[in-house]
């Protein structure tokens, strides 16, 4: 298993695909912002690691 790991994310406004680095060393559920790199706006981001450490991230917009 790595520390990190990078995992695509579709952004809520554009719809492109960018990477962001997950810590996959803490154990519990993850939220922060993170700017689009295609688009530049806030997306809230909520990672959970799932069966074997394997992070699940779900994009929102950042009202939602």
């Amino acid at each position: 298993m790595n520390a990190v790991e990078a995992v695509a994310v579709q952004c809520p406004y554009c719809w492109e695909s960018f990477e962001v680095v997950v810590d996959c060393s803490l154990d519990q559920e993850q939220d922060y912002v993170e700017d689009c790199s295609v688009c530049c706006r806030p997306v809230d981001l909520t990672i959970s690691l799932g069966n074997g450490n394997k992070p699940s991230v779900v994009a929102h917009h950042d009202n939602e």
